[in-house]
């Protein structure tokens, strides 16, 4: 089965590059309406949709992870990726909800966006280090 499934990693890799990349535009949108008091941003409709391109990211990438057989906890530049990707969840709840003052919700974002970028670094480099690898640091 993994075999048949491994025929389909370019297109599982698109979906799932596809998926990091509307989940971030959503989020930098959705922050920046938080920051403006726009109501649409906490609308259930976006909230729904934030849930389903999340939820294709993961099972993208559970897939690529069976395909390609490196796995969090066990491969230092997947697990950098699952733990700055909590960070980045709980930055996120508080950029968008939990933050009590407006202060706190742009800080918030402002951080989960420079988390999210270091995420994308990681996996382009294949590095727990991401753009930091690129320098030698």
């Amino acid at each position: 089965m993994l075999e048949a499934l491994a025929a389909y990693y370019p297109q599982i890799k698109d979906v799932h590059v596809g998926a990091v990349t509307a989940s971030g535009v959503l989020f930098l949108a959705r922050g920046i309406g938080v920051q403006a008091g726009a109501r649409w941003a906490m609308l259930k409709p976006v909230r729904i949709t934030s849930y389903v391109i999340d939820t294709i990211l993961l099972i993208a990438a559970g897939l690529l992870t069976a395909i390609l057989q490196q796995y969090p906890f066990v491969d230092g530049w997947l697990t950098a990726k699952v733990l700055w990707l909590l960070v980045y969840i709980g930055l996120g709840t508080f950029a968008l909800k939990r933050g009590r003052t407006p202060r706190t919700r742009r800080t918030c974002f402002v951080a989960a966006l420079a988390v999210y970028a270091f995420i994308v670094s990681i996996a382009i480099a294949h590095d727990p280090r991401g753009v930091l690898s690129w320098w030698g640091a």
